[in-house]
């Protein structure tokens, strides 16, 4: 049961993570999002990083209440 809620868990950060690099990245234009390497790096990184948090709150929680 703990897997499933690392995969919610997982899923809704990766969800917020891209709504959050919806308003970090409003300004800029595609063709400078598709050709910066280091926008990729660097908010690439910041999605998976958003996922990874929440997979471990949600285990954490997990493992709190039961």
């Amino acid at each position: 049961m703990i897997y499933v809620y690392g995969i919610a868990g997982f899923i809704l950060g990766f969800i917020i993570g891209q709504m959050l690099l919806l308003f970090l990245l409003r300004g800029v234009s595609k063709e400078e999002i598709l050709n910066d390497k280091y926008i990729h790096l660097k908010y690439g990184l910041l999605n998976w990083a958003v996922a990874s948090l929440f997979c471990y709150g949600a285990v954490s929680l997990y493992k709190y209440y039961l």
